[in-house]
């Protein structure tokens, strides 16, 4: 009798272990094919100037699912928020099982405020989206900007709304003639001085600053090596009205 128990236990235990193994196999085989069919071998970054695709790929790619082409397209177009400085967010686009493309879409930085050590990046509206403690070279930043508080991803309140529409036709004629601005400023009339490095530039208060800033360009090209103020404020096309003074050093 015990001897047939044990039989019948050993039958049992026989048949649970082979279910498990079949459930394993079932199971297990086509994890092992997913894994291997979908691992991804090639990443192109599309949109990036901000980051290089190794720093795209490090921050998207933390961890060993991640390397999974279906696995990643699924998070980061419909699950998880992509959170890298400065990028607004990522699509993900799967080429074929091991090959996908990420599309990055940066955030739009018009100017920063440097306050508290931290400065603050603001885009055409004025709405600040990002504070860092790193400061991006391309950005000029803005002085002269009265406010009372800085949140994040709301509005920066200062003294006139249209200082903004300002800032933004000056940064945008300054990328388009790559003058290498470091600071934008604006006095209390709201007369604009920027600064290129020991070039200082006084452009005053105009409508629009495309004619004065093109002069520019060819002016910094001769001016190069030299700490010197440049006086712009009744510079008009196709005349001489620009009056430069040299920095004189004191000892």
């Amino acid at each position: 009798m015990n001897k047939r128990r044990q039989r019948n236990s050993n039958n049992v235990l026989f048949r649970i272990c082979w279910r498990i193994m079949a459930i394993l196999l079932v199971i297990g085989i086509p994890a092992v094919l997913f894994v291997s069919t979908f691992h991804i071998k090639k990443i192109e970054v599309v949109g990036a100037k901000r980051y290089t695709t190794e720093q795209i790929t490090e921050q998207l790619m933390q961890t060993k699912q991640d390397s999974n082409a279906i696995y990643l397209y699924l998070k980061y177009n419909y699950f998880t928020k992509v959170r890298i400085p400065f990028v607004e967010k990522v699509d993900i686009e799967m080429v074929d099982n091991h090959t996908v493309t990420i599309f990055v879409y940066e955030k739009m930085v018009a100017g920063c405020v440097d306050f508290m050590g931290e400065y603050l990046y603001f885009d055409k509206d004025g709405i600040i989206v990002e504070s860092s403690s790193k400061r991006l070279e391309d950005i000029p930043i803005i002085n002269g900007l009265q406010f009372d508080k800085i949140v994040l991803n709301e509005k920066l309140k200062v003294q006139k709304d249209e200082l903004f529409d300002i800032i933004i036709n000056l940064t945008q004629l300054i990328e388009k003639y790559d003058l290498g601005v470091d600071t934008i400023s604006f006095n209390n009339k709201y007369e604009v001085t920027v600064d290129c490095g020991d070039i200082k530039v006084l452009l005053g208060k105009r409508s629009t600053y495309d004619e004065v800033l093109s002069e520019l360009k060819n002016i910094l090209v001769k001016a190069k090596g030299m700490e010197i103020t440049l006086d712009m404020r009744n510079y008009v096309k196709g005349t001489d009205n620009i009056i430069g003074k040299l920095k004189i050093p004191t000892e």
